[in-house]
């Protein structure tokens, strides 16, 4: 639909003077804003024009309906019940001549609290109403531009009111066990409380919901479990304003082993697919199991004792060894694995020895660098291409000199507070443009009352932490036991921080562009808001679950990695204002059909996935996984990733983060044991350096 600048004028005009003639009075101190940002749905829209633009605060974008439909809606979702007394409708010049607005408790019942057949567009300041509900629709009858190729258009659609409920259930009793078997396991609770009433309660194993009830039961079931594994069962209480609680303790279950004691047949017929000097690919002959084979470990006998290099996760009968030792024998040997975890004899040993010459492959040498007993979670290289990261759980800093393997706690992060879960000391960062001249750590840590994005400067002459410099730039990001997102990333020119935030187990969180959970975030170096950010707050993208990997490529294009639950993980090409769907949508699974979500470029089942830090060197990607065990190289062609291939699958266990190294290749860090509890120092992590070859 065609627009004139006067007409945007005009109407950017009179909704100013209505804004200066509210703060004269016409406003009363209840009348609060209650619509901005929050999550919004059409009967229709053009391509141009979402509906999240008419909530956006900003008179240059719009909301447009397909042309020539009546009738036609929009509607806002306020997060909770409120009492309606003004509606400000600032139209663009395809206006509604006939239309109401109604309240609605559950978008299926609408009570009208105004209409009229004279509207005239412009700015349509709607006083004096009286309505409760969650949701405010505008349902237009009849266009002001009658012909065929003109619908609806809002500039913005602003709702204000009193009451809500902002007040979270307090948070659930310590959890015990009812009962479990192989593949599921009971639990009860103590039950939250709630100014206004528990409506439900989520159940969670280690970050992934798993069972919902009512607010009237106290216990819960979930089910698909694995036998003989240990998980760490919580609950959080929600309430109907969409409130959630804090998580309660945490229950450790092992599910008891199955009745399946037959071990998996021993591989066989293991031969090579192919041999490098720095690679070597396995295929044998599958195993059967009487239950089914769940997965297979490859070994090499170093003086006649297994250690394990390699794995395939799932049942295919193949693996991909990678970074190994030119001309080097190898004496390998396969291993079945079920459900129940028995594991099969041995196949025959296999001696394969690599060629001698260097590195054609993509991935080279591995060599390990440093170590800590605690959570290795951000890191940065300094100028020197000595190593700084950050201890999640004890809340330290460490400097590593990774050609001595010499370290350092050069000091500790004040107000850190970890969550019984995946929150505590995050990401760090270094301005790439200014570090040298400014020395500043940009910090991403958990508190008492929310997760928030510090600086605190570095004296590298002193090789310590300057905590006295903290300086605070974002907070009220929303912490919860686990979803505390982490990760920063500044643009390759130094301007923009960016930001990985998690939805706190709270998915409405992620929709809500007023929320900053769910979230890629966008600052300045100093905490203040970019012109151009598309809310008018810190927030560049929403609709995310869990996000931990940021990277730019060479175009200057940021790519997102983040968590599912229990369907997939996405890899993500970040645009500004960009939704990408969840809770609708994860992945490519769920409720995906509205044209507004943006689709994943690359997306990975949770058990060959749950990954978390991303880098890009050369314009290739590798994204690090925790549960699949793996580095993933994918090659970024267009806007596509191509040729993906997996590395070191099984072979050090759970990846956390990977960043560029200064000679062309990468760090890699592990996350192994106590990454889920957040107890200082009973971690197992190594980091490493990777060459790159071709």
């Amino acid at each position: 639909m065609a627009r004139t600048s006067l007409a945007r004028l005009a109407a950017a005009v009179v909704a100013a003077l209505a804004v200066v003639t509210a703060a004269a009075g016409q406003a009363s101190a209840a009348d609060t804003l209650l619509s901005q940002g929050k999550p919004v749905v059409a009967s229709s829209s053009g391509g141009c024009c979402q509906p999240a633009n008419a909530v956006d605060g900003n008179t240059a974008t719009r909301w447009a309906s397909a042309a020539n439909v009546d009738p036609s809606w929009i509607y806002v979702d306020l997060g909770a019940p409120y009492a309606v007394d003004r509606v400000q409708l600032t139209w663009d010049a395809s206006c509604a001549k006939a239309y109401r607005v109604e309240v609605s408790p559950d978008t299926t019942n609408w009570t009208a609290i105004y209409t009229t057949t004279a509207g005239k567009g412009g700015v349509e300041n709607l006083t004096g109403l009286s309505g409760t509900g969650r949701y405010v629709r505008v349902y237009g009858t009849t266009r002001c531009r009658t012909d065929a190729s003109k619908g609806y258009s809002l500039d913005e659609f602003q709702v204000y009111g009193s009451g809500g409920d902002p007040t979270p259930p307090t948070p659930p009793g310590t959890p015990t066990l009812v009962s479990d078997t192989p593949s599921s396991a009971t639990i009860q609770w103590p039950a939250s409380t709630d100014n206004v009433g528990v409506t439900g309660y989520d159940i969670y194993h280690d970050g992934q919901l798993c069972a919902q009830v009512d607010g009237t039961t106290l216990t819960g079931t979930c089910t698909g479990l694995n036998p003989a594994t240990n998980y760490g069962f919580y609950v959080n209480a929600r309430d109907a304003a969409g409130n959630v609680s804090q998580p309660s303790p945490t229950l450790s279950i092992t599910t008891p082993p199955s009745d399946d004691h037959q071990p998996p047949t021993a591989p066989t017929n293991v031969h090579t697919t192919s041999v490098t000097s720095t690679s070597i690919g396995l295929a044998w002959t599958a195993s059967t199991d009487n239950v089914g084979v769940t997965g297979y470990t490859v070994y090499n006998l170093v003086n006649g004792s297994p250690v394990a290099i390699g794995a395939s996760n799932g049942a295919s009968p193949s693996a991909q060894l990678s970074a190994l030792t030119p001309n080097t024998t190898y004496h390998l040997q396969v291993t079945a694995s079920d459900a129940n975890k028995n594991v099969s004899p041995p196949s025959p040993a296999l001696d394969v020895t690599t060629s001698s010459g260097s590195c054609t492959q993509p991935v080279c040498t591995v060599t390990q660098v440093g170590a800590s007993d605690d959570v290795v979670w951000g890191l940065v290289t300094l100028p020197d291409g000595t190593i700084l990261f950050n201890e999640r759980d004890v809340h330290d800093i460490v400097h590593l000199n990774p050609r001595t393997g010499a370290k350092k706690v050069i000091g500790t992060v004040p107000n850190v507070q970890s969550t019984d879960g995946e929150g505590g000391l995050t990401g760090l960062e270094i301005n790439p443009v200014s570090f040298g001249a400014d020395h500043w750590l940009y910090i991403m840590h958990t508190s008492p009352s929310d997760n928030r994005i510090v600086r605190i400067k570095y004296d590298p002459n002193a090789d310590s932490l300057q905590t006295s410099t903290e300086q605070i730039l974002v907070t009220g990001i929303a912490r919860n036991k686990y979803h505390n997102g982490g990760r920063l990333r500044f643009s390759p020119d130094g301007k923009y921080l960016y930001a990985g935030t998690g939805d706190a187990q709270n998915g409405d969180n992620a929709q809500n562009t007023s929320s900053l959970n769910g979230k890629v975030l966008r600052i300045n170096p100093d905490g203040s808001i970019p012109a151009d950010n598309p809310f008018h707050n810190a927030v560049w993208s929403f609709g995310h679950r869990n996000v931990q990997g940021l990277a730019f490529d060479s175009q200057g294009r940021l790519w997102e990695q983040e968590f599912g639950n229990s369907v997939m993980d996405e890899t993500n090409l970040i645009v500004k204002g960009g939704n990408y769907g969840w809770p609708s949508c994860e992945g490519t699974s769920g409720s995906c059909g509205n044209s507004a979500y943006i689709k994943p470029k690359h997306t990975y089942p949770v058990a060959q996935g749950s990954c978390s830090g991303i880098t890009i060197v050369r314009d290739v990607l590798y994204v690090a996984c925790e549960r699949g065990t793996r580095l993933y190289r994918e090659v970024i062609s267009g806007d596509s990733l191509t040729n993906v291939q997996v590395f070191f699958d099984g072979t050090y266990g759970r990846l956390r983060t990977v960043e560029p190294a200064p000679d062309g290749g990468i760090w890699l860090t592990t996350s192994n044991n106590g990454d889920k509890d957040s107890t200082p120092h009973n971690s197992n992590d190594q980091i490493f350096h990777v060459s790159l070859g071709s």
